[in-house]
């Protein structure tokens, strides 16, 4: 069994994004989504911080850090590429103008509830734009490593840390799976190869919900 890597995590992720959709790229590994838009498809990426369009990151070098992203990661603009103020990058989250947000993650709840900040040590002070985002997006998928650093299970049945939002995600991608959350459950939908459904569930602390005819998660070498 091989986790994936960061890079096929945000690839995987990048195809269910439908030609033409609004989306926002969480902070840290969903900002990798941004690279790998399947060919023929040009999803429109948007920031917190006012920009619309942008595309990947530009070569190391290359960069202009007037062009950054919410992250403060330079950012490359595709045609049509606009700037805006920070309200009205908020008003377009709000007025409910993002079809998908793919955001990171601490811990997610079978019942959908999102947790991606902590007043920890080392946490992140504040919760920031997500909490508008996963209330805003029509969709809210979340891009993660299946568990933590030390092995402790990040799919829970309830989360531990403060809620970033209640009952908010729909689609989870991590280094091991890619789960449904459908009335309240964790639904397998694809596993790495080599993996077998009992070790998943040993790493998941709630129960999988496991369908016939289950497929592996396939990604290139990236």
């Amino acid at each position: 069994m091989k986790r994936l890597t960061s890079s096929q995590m945000a690839w995987r992720a990048a195809q269910d994004i439908a030609d033409g959709a609004y989306v926002n790229l969480g902070i840290g590994l969903p900002e990798r989504v941004a690279a790998y838009q399947p060919p023929g498809r040009a999803a429109i990426f948007h920031t917190e911080n006012g920009i619309l369009n942008f595309g990947p990151s530009p070569a190391a070098g290359d960069e202009d850090w007037d062009i950054i992203n919410a992250g403060k990661r330079a950012v490359t603009l595709l045609p049509g590429a606009s700037f805006f103020h920070h309200a009205d990058s908020f008003a377009m989250v709000r007025g409910g103008h993002l079809d998908v947000a793919i955001l990171g993650a601490f811990e997610v709840a079978e019942t959908g509830d999102l947790a991606n900040w902590s007043t920890g040590p080392g946490g992140v002070p504040a919760v920031g734009g997500a909490m508008d985002l996963v209330h805003g997006a029509k969709r809210v998928a979340v891009l993660m490593d299946h568990t933590t650093k030390d092995g402790r299970a990040k799919l829970l049945k309830r989360c531990s840390l403060p809620l970033t939002g209640v009952g908010c995600v729909t689609r989870v991608y991590t280094s091991l799976a890619v789960l449904d959350i459908e009335a309240g459950r964790f639904h397998l939908r694809e596993k790495v190869p080599g993996l077998s459904v009992a070790e998943l569930q040993a790493m998941t602390e709630a129960e999988l919900v496991v369908p016939e005819g289950l497929t592996d998660l396939i990604c290139p070498d990236l």
